[in-house]
């Protein structure tokens, strides 16, 4: 809603361009655009007015241009439940959209509302309420509405359309008449004759209000005077109250959108139709939507393919009834699936930056920005008061809730638990009002009854306590929770009072210097000494909150770096999991303490400059000496807990925090700490990837790991193009077992000339052929210091082998060549074996090509089989077998060659071990660890 208000506010703008209206300005709509202006007469101000509407109202705001594109409304637009209700049952609510399954033919359109029945009287216009909660799509029918209307396409029998802000409305502070109101809009208009009140003309006109909620509309006669004159300037509130009454233009239409709590402000008697928007009560509505969204990429098949994968997955969910299918219920939520699901899997290389804090901001921002805590029809209250932020209410109750959830790791929350967070102690009737319209417009937004709470609670549990409620997407509460300590909500009691002198003391300033200074002349020491001490307060309490700062800052750190969470998943993979369900078996078993590893990451990425001027729209303000603390007591904490050793998943969620927080200054200072980054069997998505090579961009020049190992992270060639900036910063790169495949390894060649540092280099089972082997021979010259190259078990034949040890033979430092399991054949070891022979200079190249070497056993056949130990359970293991047989009969080949009993009883050793671990494949049973890696 509050961006369509802030459209209308600032439509007079937009209407201040050029007349000449054929040019384009939005590609998807060009065409369109330009084949309705070019049937338009400029003289008549009717169209004149529908013009300008379409080029406004065709205007997306900054958050849709994440979805890859410009693309119009009208290709986005999926219809939202619209339920007419009787005046008796104006507040009825629908209680789920998994309990409640109106028939579509109860469905009603906004067009339909307006025809008139049987009960209409002749010469009056309708008044349509359209009411819904916050989110169920409100603002997204009046945008469709009035491109409709503006296309001919919908209520074609009003001439005129005349929306308004009530927003703007309210700010007006002097006394205009209702063509004023309208001429200061639309300039174009300020004559027309529709609106002279002269005849039954306006029975042409349709007003639409938007977001009544904002305007103090009073119908009492001692309050809001009559009028019947166009051209009398009154208050705006009275103009449309003798609007609505039908004193006022009695043949004109009125549509009025309203949230929930606002609905008696208008009189029954005074309104001929009430309809409920109830968002998207079906999975097939909701599959629309996100077919919508998430086939309108660039015009990348690939895209297409993955984006169709994608929706299939989330009808599956949606199918479910999880609860995931209750949260988008809302269309908003479908918005915000959208948003994090193209996050998660449409980034590249060329993307502009995006972060999970950044969408979760912009979705607050989009849903209440501007939005107020209206205070009733109360009349003394004080202003500041009325117009108190919504988004600071959330935080400081639904946050609150959020944040004891995170630090009792629990997800759903009782009744009497929502009562006590969020109702509070309240003392005042103006508090009780307030409470009120929170519950009614915005607590079912964020809350919502627990649909799988019979999956996951235990039998006791579930017996006892038969009504609880979740967030409605389960990174809300770590996000509000974040949002709640960044804020700095949860001070102590100390700090609170502390900060109330402190300021009470600021405020007196110089008066209380000058005051200290009289003083000290006539009252003993001793008293002074008091005095002195209260104007400690300001740097005490300064100290506190510098505390409390750092004590922020360890939480994200000791949050981070949990080993006793339940998931294995890195974190991105657990977001994904949320909105596209967990595929095959699951556990059973009911985990009480809920990992919450997304709430340190939101405490980061709300530290950023970027969402925090998001936050100040919405009035919550962080101001920049809480960042500089915290961010300075988080890089201590950080560099402390990585000289430990991290799992591969919680090295990826460090990564991320890092890109969330988006602060190059302590990325660096961080990897800085960091030799080593190993993420084997971590599924590298473009994401991923995108945000291991954001964060190493943030190292200088000079930096560099001594190890990167990227081994099974499904890295494909498409992917792999992310990553090759972050590759100059290694000197030992492992890639092994990833599908590369020729086209891979060719894009990692055209990368790894700028690393000019690398010296070990693993491309073991990437699938590489003949051409990619002859490829790298001939690149290998540009990597002097290389000094190792592993292309073990991939589908090199005999020829190219040959041409790569060649080539490494020339290379100045390279000294090892892995080569088995290759399609190699007895001729092709032994040629490569006789490519090992020291040459003159006295220069060795070793060539691991087999267990054996000639007629005798090679000195690494330990290595060798230690390396197929390590990989057998993830390799195919029908072709280890075969490699193996072809060990057992390269060894029995040259036992019989042996003449030496010693020598024969080597070859005996060896053989085995090979039919040991025969035996272990045969038996599906893992090899035990022979402590070699790739």
């Amino acid at each position: 809603m509050s961006l369509l208000h802030r459209q209308l506010s600032q439509v007079l703008t937009v209407w201040s361009w050029k007349r000449r209206l054929d040019v384009p300005l939005y590609p998807a709509i060009g065409l369109h655009f330009r084949t309705f202006c070019t049937a338009v007469s400029e003289a008549d101000p009717i169209q004149i007015h529908k013009n300008k509407l379409f080029l406004w109202f065709s205007h997306l705001p900054q958050e849709e241009k994440q979805f890859g594109g410009y693309f119009s409304p009208e290709t986005m637009h999926v219809d939202p439940l619209i339920l007419e209700r009787k005046a008796e049952e104006r507040a009825a609510l629908l209680s789920s959209p998994l309990q409640t399954r109106p028939l579509a033919s109860d469905s009603v359109t906004v067009e339909k509302l307006f025809e008139h029945t049987d009960g209409w009287s002749g010469g009056r216009g309708l008044n349509v309420l359209l009411y819904g909660a916050v989110g169920t799509g409100k603002s997204t029918v009046i945008r469709k509405l009035v491109l409709d209307w503006c296309n001919g396409a919908t209520l074609t029998q009003f001439k005129l359309l005349v929306p308004f802000s009530c927003e703007d409305l309210s700010q007006l502070s002097k006394v205009s008449s209702l063509r004023d109101l309208v001429g200061r809009k639309y300039l174009h208009l300020r004559k027309h004759p529709l609106l002279s009140g002269e005849g039954d003309q306006a029975k042409d006109v349709l007003f639409l209000f938007n977001g009544m909620e904002r305007m103090k509309l009073d119908f009492r006669i001692g309050s809001s005077e009559l009028c019947s004159d166009p051209n009398e300037g009154l208050p705006p509130n009275v103009v449309v109250v003798n609007l609505l009454r039908k004193y006022l233009l009695p043949e004109a239409s009125i549509l009025v959108t309203t949230r929930l709590s606002a609905l008696d402000r208008v009189p029954q008697k005074y309104v001929s139709r009430y309809a409920q928007i109830c968002g998207f009560s079906d999975p097939d509505r909701q599959r629309a939507y996100f077919t919508s969204r998430l086939l309108q990429q660039s015009g990348k098949s690939a895209h297409n393919y993955g984006a169709q994968e994608l929706i299939e997955l989330l009808y599956l969910n949606l199918q479910r009834e999880s609860q995931l299918a209750a949260a988008c219920f809302l269309p908003s939520y479908c918005w915000l699936t959208c948003a994090t699901l193209h996050f998660l899997h449409f980034t590249d290389a060329k993307a502009p930056i995006r972060t999970l804090t950044g969408i979760y901001t912009s979705f607050l921002r989009m849903n209440f920005g501007g939005e107020v805590l209206g205070s009733g029809t109360a009349t003394n209250v004080p202003l500041q008061e009325q117009n108190s932020s919504l988004m600071l209410y959330v935080v400081r109750t639904v946050g609150k809730l959020a944040f004891d959830g995170v630090t009792f790791k629990r997800t759903s929350f009782s009744e009497d638990e929502l009562e006590q967070w969020i109702g509070g102690k309240t003392k005042t009737d103006e508090e009780l009002r307030q409470l009120a319209m929170f519950r009614t417009d915005v607590l079912d937004f964020f809350l919502a009854p627990c649909v799988e709470r019979s999956k996951d609670l235990p039998d006791s549990l579930s017996e006892n306590d038969q009504c609880r409620y979740v967030f409605a997407v389960p990174a809300m509460q770590e996000y509000l929770a974040a949002l709640y300590v960044v804020l700095g909500e949860n001070k102590s009691a100390l700090e609170k009072m502390t900060k109330q002198v402190s300021v009470a003391i600021g405020q007196a300033g110089e008066d209380v210097s000058a005051l200290f200074n009289i003083l000290s002349k006539f009252i003993p020491l001793r008293i002074f000494a008091v005095f002195n001490l209260l104007k400690l307060f300001p740097k005490l309490y300064e100290k506190i909150s510098s505390r409390n700062r750092g004590s922020i800052a360890k939480t994200m750190a000791s949050e981070m770096f949990r080993t006793e969470d339940s998931y294995n998943e890195d974190v991105l993979d657990q977001v994904e999991q949320s909105l596209l369900g967990v595929h095959g078996p699951q556990p059973k078993q009911y985990c009480e303490k809920q990992p919450f590893e997304l709430y340190p990451i939101f405490m980061g990425g709300l530290l950023h400059y970027g969402n925090r001027t998001l936050l100040q729209q919405l009035g919550c303000n962080i101001q920049s000496t809480t960042v500089v603390q915290i961010t300075k007591a988080l890089r201590k904490y950080l560099v402390r807990e990585l000289s430990k050793p991290q799992p591969p998943e919680e090295l990826m969620d460090l990564l991320v925090l890092l890109y969330e927080f988006q602060n190059p200054r302590l990325t660096a200072e961080v990897l800085a700490s960091i030799r080593s980054i190993r993420l084997t069997n971590i599924r590298m998505t473009s994401l991923k990837c995108f945000i291991l090579s954001s964060v190493l961009s943030c190292t200088p020049a000079s930096y560099r790991l001594q190890e990167m190992d990227l081994s099974s992270c499904l890295l494909t060639h498409e992917i792999l193009t992310i990553l090759c900036p972050a590759f100059r910063h290694t000197r030992n790169l492992r890639l092994c077992d990833n599908p590369l495949l020729d086209s891979g390894v060719s894009t990692l060649l055209e990368a790894l000339p700028g690393n000019q540092s690398l010296t070990h280099l693993s491309l073991m089972h990437t699938g590489l052929g003949d051409k990619a082997a002859l490829e790298l021979a001939e690149r290998i010259q540009q990597h002097t210091g290389l000094q190792e190259l592993n292309v073990a078990y991939n589908n090199i034949g005999d020829n190219a082998a040959l041409a790569l040890v060649d080539a490494c033979r020339e290379h100045p430092s390279i000294h090892t060549v892995h080569l088995y399991l290759n399609s190699l054949s007895d001729v092709g070891k032994q040629s490569l074996y006789v490519r090992g022979v020291p040459q003159s200079n006295g220069r060795k190249v070793k060539v691991l090509a087999s267990v054996t070497e000639g007629s005798d056993i090679s000195e690494d056949w330990h290595p060798i089989l230690g390396v197929i130990r390590e990989n057998a359970k993830s390799w195919d293991r029908q072709r280890v077998k075969q490699q193996l047989q072809v060990f057992l009969r390269d060894l029995e080949w040259g036992r019989q060659q042996q003449q030496s009993l010693w020598k024969r009883l080597h070859f005996r050793r060896v053989e085995k071990g090979v039919r040991k671990t025969l035996r272990m494949l045969e038996r599906d049973i893992k090899p035990p660890s022979s402590g070699y890696n790739r």
